[in-house]
């Protein structure tokens, strides 16, 4: 072992119960920073859910859109005009809005209802675990999440339910489609949607444009917005794009969520950099020292920075394990703590730096220290 490292690990070593402090003030302080991030990565990615999962080459959608959620009505016209570009296939309206869904306490709850047209471009439910997707064309079917079953009343298969005080029948239950905002997606037919949410005939909230395989997507797109009028004509990429935009920033959850994980940073740089500092404070005489036998200022830099660093892999190390079982723990859950290998790779660099500029006032007090006082003891 380099003479550095065996220097620095026995600064740190040597006080045990000091060191185990250090090591949880850091975990604590990352443990807190992968949680504001992983759910700011979780709730980033529940908002494009649908658009994600929608197969769809383009969407038509109302300039005042700002997401899924947040839809304006288009008139339904236009889907004509979309398929009389050469390379559209199919144009699929889709209608959402919210409605109120019955329970059987007699209480009322709201729910997004969900209503696609007929085509491969439309917007179907996925992970199912009873029923299938092409019940949907049975009248008054429609399909719901189990997870909202204590929120709607008991969900089975075939239970008869009202939705906006008209019928509907549960035809088709799925498994993890579940909304950030806790409202809960229902889908059905176009027709039904628009009864569900008074919205006329005629109208739509998006329209779904599947192209060729053979053709030019941005050419498409181009003469799509040329041709159609009060109209975005956007891809599933800058469709989530504005919707997480809106979400994130145009709302403030996602300011909140920043602003937490950097109070939890700077609690953890304030925690290490205490530590660090009586740390190396209880070893002053051995950094005077080896300043009398003329090691040189960038030497003790080393060995300090080298501490920061080893407290920082060990502490980020403890947090990784327990974050990781954080994650599992809330998969399920209305929001998930979502840990990427990006993400990972980040808290890790966050955890270096922040260790390192912790260590600066303790590299100061060595600096400051005068070798003479060794041999005045």
């Amino acid at each position: 072992m380099p003479l550095i490292l065996r220097l620095a690990s026995r600064n740190l070593f040597q006080d045990r119960p000091r060191f185990a402090g250090n090591i949880i003030g850091i975990a604590i302080s990352i443990i807190l920073v992968t949680v504001q991030m992983g759910l700011l990565l979780g709730f980033a990615r529940m908002i494009t859910t649908m658009i994600q999962h929608a197969s769809a080459d383009l969407w038509i959608v109302s300039q005042a859109a700002n997401s899924f959620e947040d839809a304006a009505l288009i008139d339904e016209y236009q889907r004509f005009r979309a398929l009389s570009v050469g390379g559209v296939t199919e144009a699929v309206p889709v209608v959402t809005g919210f409605a109120q869904w019955s329970v059987p306490t007699g209480t009322k709850t709201p729910v997004f209802i969900v209503g696609s047209g007929a085509g491969t471009a439309g917007l179907r439910p996925w992970n199912l675990i009873e029923g299938d997707v092409r019940a949907l064309s049975v009248p008054d079917a429609v399909a719901i999440d189990r997870s909202y079953s204590d929120r709607l009343g008991t969900i089975s298969y075939g239970a008869h339910v009202e939705i906006g005080g008209q019928r509907g029948r549960i035809l088709a239950v799925t498994d993890g489609i579940r909304s950030f905002t806790t409202t809960p997606y229902l889908f059905t037919s176009l027709d039904r949607a628009r009864n569900y949410t008074g919205i006329p005939p005629g109208k739509a909230s998006f329209l779904l444009v599947r192209l060729s395989p053979a053709a030019d997507r941005d050419a498409i797109k181009a003469q799509l917005r040329a041709k159609l009028s009060d109209v975005d004509v956007l891809t599933t990429d800058e469709f989530s794009r504005r919707s997480r935009s809106f979400w994130l920033f145009g709302t403030g959850a996602g300011a909140a969520l920043f602003a937490g994980a950097l109070l939890a940073s700077l609690a953890g740089t304030v925690i290490v950099a205490q530590t660090l500092y009586a740390s190396t404070k209880d070893h002053l005489d051995e950094f005077a020292t080896l300043r009398a036998i003329g090691a040189s200022a960038s030497y003790l830099r080393m060995v300090i920075a080298l501490q920061a660093v080893i407290s920082a892999v060990i502490g980020f190390l403890v947090a990784l394990a327990i974050s990781t079982g954080v994650a599992k723990m809330t998969a399920d859950a209305a929001l998930p703590v979502v840990m990427t290998p990006g993400l990972t790779f980040g808290l890790f660099a966050l955890t270096v730096i922040m260790c390192v500029v912790s260590g600066f006032s303790s590299i100061i007090k060595v600096m400051r220290v005068d070798p003479v006082t060794v041999f005045a003891q």
